[in-house]
């Protein structure tokens, strides 16, 4: 019997243009299943997330994103003989914050924004693999210490600080015509990351996301 390995985890999710974002040993904790040992986050590979995304039959629907989650993470957990656990689709939420920071690869930024390792504060978590293995997952660098953490200044209108998150300022200053550039290149603060600038995600992607969060709002 093969041990369990998250490179061979990582040539099931390659397909579907996903990666193992970090994980954590969740064995005898309550919230998990009995059997189940491993929390594993998943997130978009790039490049290539968008463009295969764009192919899916999802695509068009209501939330293209979360409804494409849903299948194809659905049913690897189940290939798998696991789980799946998704950041939507509540109230009740499952804590993925709170997982993510548990991973060793996901920190909470000088602006209370998750940034990974490699994603910096473009990091998005599509979903969660319960699984019965154990794997080893790897710790990681926080990538803001020794930074010059130019994300703290970097919102306009000061809507993302140390102190939170001021969301009804954030929206109002996209409603002006200065916001645009927000609204169609991605949030200011996002990419004022250095690590997010060596992550190939598309000005399309974040303009999508900008417009739904915004329209959300």
């Amino acid at each position: 019997m093969q041990e369990p390995s998250l490179d061979r985890l990582s040539a099931r999710l390659a397909p579907h243009f996903l990666k193992v974002l970090g994980g954590f040993d969740c064995t005898g904790e309550p919230e998990f299943p009995d059997w189940a040992r491993s929390v594993v986050l998943l997130g978009p590979q790039e490049p290539g997330f968008w463009a295969h995304l764009k192919c899916q039959p999802e695509w068009g629907a209501a939330d293209p994103v979360d409804s494409w989650s849903r299948r194809v993470i659905g049913r690897l957990a189940c290939d798998l003989g696991g789980k799946a656990r998704f950041p939507f689709g509540g109230p009740p939420y499952h804590p993925f914050y709170a997982w993510a920071l548990r991973s060793g690869q996901i920190w909470e930024s000088p602006v209370r924004l998750l940034v990974h390792r490699s994603q910096g504060l473009l990091v998005s978590l599509r979903g969660a693999l319960i699984l019965r293995e154990r794997f080893d997952f790897a710790s990681g660098k926080r990538p803001c210490d020794g930074c010059a953490r130019p994300c703290r200044d970097a919102c306009p209108v000061g809507a993302l600080t140390e102190q939170g998150y001021d969301l009804a300022a954030c929206h109002g200053y996209l409603d002006t015509p200065e916001g645009a550039e927000c609204l169609q290149g991605g949030c200011k603060v996002r990419r004022a990351c250095p690590v997010s600038h060596g992550y190939a995600r598309l000005a399309e992607q974040s303009a999508y996301h900008m417009g739904r969060f915004h329209r959300a709002g």
